[in-house]
């Protein structure tokens, strides 16, 4: 079973109790389908869970299959710097299908973020390596498709459905 390699940091982006008993961590793509559809079950169980668990989540663009995708990931992270990263999440993954600079400066502006700001971090490439780093720290956990989920440092590699991860959670909380 594949570990995390790259532990959870304060510079991570995180919901929920810091000290909670478990950690769902999630390597996410915007555009892809799967985290799309992912998105509510992370919501479900957060909810289920309530401060019994904190949810992470690190950037993994696809970009040979997701031209958006490092974009989306860049916008989240602009929308971070102005600690605004989990309604920008949750905004890019609800309106998945319609990623694209008409939309990041609509969000953008949204949250009340300045969408030229946002364009020019965009073309500066600022927050690129931020991405990146996230992506490194992924391949170097095993990761290789989106989404991956990881629970507690330890690669889930169960079916992402909402019964079964809630057992696998309950399995972490007891240990």
């Amino acid at each position: 079973m594949a570990t995390l390699k790259a532990p959870i940091t304060e510079q991570d982006h995180i919901q929920g109790n810091v000290e909670a008993a478990c950690t769902l961590l999630e390597y996410g793509d915007y555009q892809c389908p799967h985290c799309g559809a992912a998105y509510p079950l992370v919501k479900n169980l957060q909810k289920h869970f309530g401060n019994r668990m904190r949810f992470a989540y690190r950037n993994f663009p696809m970009t040979q299959l997701h031209a958006e995708a490092e974009a989306a990931a860049v916008v989240a992270e602009f929308a971070g710097t102005h600690g605004k990263f989990w309604e920008m999440h949750d905004a890019l993954f609800e309106n998945q299908d319609r990623l694209g600079d008409d939309l990041f400066a609509e969000l953008a502006t949204q949250l009340g973020l300045d969408a030229a700001e946002l364009q020019q971090a965009m073309a500066k490439r600022t927050l690129t390596d931020r991405v990146r780093a996230d992506f490194s720290s992924g391949i170097r956990s095993g990761v290789n498709g989106t989404p991956t989920f990881f629970i507690n440092d330890r690669r889930y590699d169960r079916p992402r459905d909402y019964d079964t991860m809630v057992s696998a959670i309950e399995e972490a909380l007891a240990e």
